[in-house]
């Protein structure tokens, strides 16, 4: 091929820095039918390819797009064109958000996200009536933060056949929500789709783990969520339990999911205290009729769905959250691994989702049998502390042991970083940033190695695992993000070190300090495409 020919098809971006190992000095990329083709400075760039389409990133940090390693994206796109509640600042502030809503949109359903009385002074979740109060005889599906428990109208209550005075926690609560979302029209979820996918392609993101399963969006939002063409990538897992190998590979062709994983319930969740643990919480209101959380499968069923999806050489996984649930998902592996072997285990990917509470021997076993933490930095920088949810429902010591990033990675543990959106905001450098300042001294990692669990780590948990993915190198698909520098001065003598969280001088690619601004795309590429800006 000749030098004119291959100009012909290579863009050239220059005037930037490039978040790159192969170069960390960078400053110009080459991108060549959606692949990255070279990386180095301006001058040399501009004679190797003197008739590329140039590029001038005016400054600009150029670095590998992120992956959300757990979304859901129906939900998530309802709370940016609906009901967000995650603003309200008391149980009143809630109530006038609700009615507020509900005078603006008189018909339909009403559909929110997001209330979370752990932070109000009253410390009162919305009661049944409230919710009348504020919509009268509408149909209202209000979700807690964390979406394991929820308050609702009594017309919506009633539309399920749910009793007015049941707690909308478990399956009372699949059934209110499954409800309100017969009561959503095609349009609606439409569009909540694309509002999803185009807010996380503005975000710097080029694919999502969709964490679906029969009681989180059902078969109907699966179908369409997968029809959907969208310059970001939806890799999908469907949480179904299985117990034989070929149930296994059956609900894979069914389903068209990547692996029977995400979202199957071991347990629920710490704020809805429906988490499984093996010590009471320190908060329990009266009656709660289960003082240490709730057991969806328990070791044996956990252990019958990872032996079959092992099996079938098929990825398995769970949500985890509670010690309890952990403990039980560990002893399953134990059993698993003991049957087929730890390089038929690691061969999987199995994945654990959340994993909020881990010790250093369950962490250990956890690495050597090549077990993907798929974790959400957001939830220690909105739960951690002494003053946090986590201790709330927890006590102190309990609330320190959560979210043990370093643990896990000090053994080997694979971490792919994500959102769980709606629950946090689709936001990476959020994520990368509450990584590096955990509440708890000796959790938080390193920005790069945050960085890494947010782009590499995540496309390995996805089942990419070529090497380049998620990197900026020659060969690597030219998947990036183009972020504003404004208050970065990429300018700087290389001894500027305050300015960044890693020194140019160790030959380590740099990255931005990230301080309470972060930095806003401007741009975002996929395999070459602009999904964004």
């Amino acid at each position: 091929m000749t030098a004119a020919a291959v100009a012909m098809t290579t863009t050239l971006l220059f005037n930037g820095r490039v978040h790159s190992p192969a170069m960390p000095d960078a400053t110009a990329m080459a991108v060549r039918d959606g692949v990255v083709a070279w990386l180095g400075t301006d001058n040399v760039g501009r004679a190797q390819f003197p008739d590329a389409t140039l590029i001038d990133l005016d400054g600009g940090f150029v670095a590998p797009a992120f992956v959300d390693s757990h979304v859901h994206v129906t939900a998530t796109g309802l709370t940016l064109v609906g009901l967000d509640l995650r603003a309200a600042t008391s149980l009143r502030h809630c109530l006038d958000l609700i009615a507020a809503h509900a005078r603006s949109y008189p018909d339909g359903v009403i559909w929110g996200h997001g209330w979370d009385e752990s932070a109000w002074p009253e410390r009162v979740a919305p009661s049944t009536a409230d919710v009348d109060a504020a919509v009268g005889d509408r149909l209202a599906y209000l979700a807690r933060i964390d979406v394991h428990s929820a308050a609702a109208s009594t017309a919506l209550r009633r539309a399920a056949g749910v009793p007015d005075d049941m707690p909308l926690t478990a399956d009372a609560h699949h059934r209110v929500r499954s409800a309100a979302r017969e009561h959503l029209t095609a349009a609606q979820r439409s569009a909540a789709r694309l509002a999803a996918l185009n807010a996380a392609a503005a975000h710097g993101i080029v694919a999502v783990h969709e964490c679906a399963g029969p009681d989180i969006g059902g078969p109907q939002d699966w179908d369409e969520l997968r029809a959907v063409a969208h310059g970001v990538d939806v890799v999908g897992y469907w949480g179904e339990w299985v117990g034989t190998a070929v149930q296994a590979r059956e609900m894979i062709d069914a389903t068209g999911a990547r692996g029977l994983a995400g979202d199957l319930f071991v347990d629920g969740a710490l704020g809805s205290r429906t988490a499984w643990l093996h010590e009471p919480y320190c908060d329990l209101p009266d009656g709660c009729p289960a003082p240490t959380g709730n057991s969806y499968l328990d070791t044996e069923a956990i252990t019958a769905h990872l032996s079959a999806c092992t099996e079938a050489g098929i990825t398995a996984g769970f949500h985890v959250i509670g010690d309890a649930a952990a403990s039980a998902v560990v002893a399953a592996l134990d059993v698993v691994a003991e049957r087929f072997g730890s390089v038929a285990v690691a061969r999987c990917g199995h994945r654990l989702e959340h994993l909020e509470m881990v010790t250093e021997e369950q962490a250990a076993k956890l690495g050597g049998w090549g077990v993907v933490a798929s974790m959400q930095p957001g939830f220690d920088a909105l739960w951690g502390g002494e003053r946090g949810m986590y201790t709330q429902r927890l006590g102190v010591a309990r609330a320190r042991g959560m979210n043990r990033f370093a643990l896990l990675a000090s053994q080997g543990v694979p971490l792919a970083f994500g959102s769980d959106s709606p629950v946090t905001e689709m936001n990476p450098w959020a994520a990368v940033r509450a990584a590096t300042v955990h509440h708890t001294p000796g959790s938080a990692i390193s920005a790069r190695a945050a960085f890494a669990a947010a782009t590499r780590g995540a496309w390995r948990a996805g089942g990419v695992r070529d090497g380049v993915t998620g990197t900026l190198v020659p060969g690597a698909p030219a998947s990036y993000a183009v972020w504003d520098a404004d208050e970065f001065d990429v300018s700087a003598p290389a001894d500027a070190v305050q300015r960044w969280s890693t020194d140019p001088r160790s030959r380590v690619p740099v990255l931005p300090r990230l301080d309470d601004r972060l930095p806003r795309c401007r741009r975002t590429v996929h395999r070459g495409a602009v999904i964004h800006g």
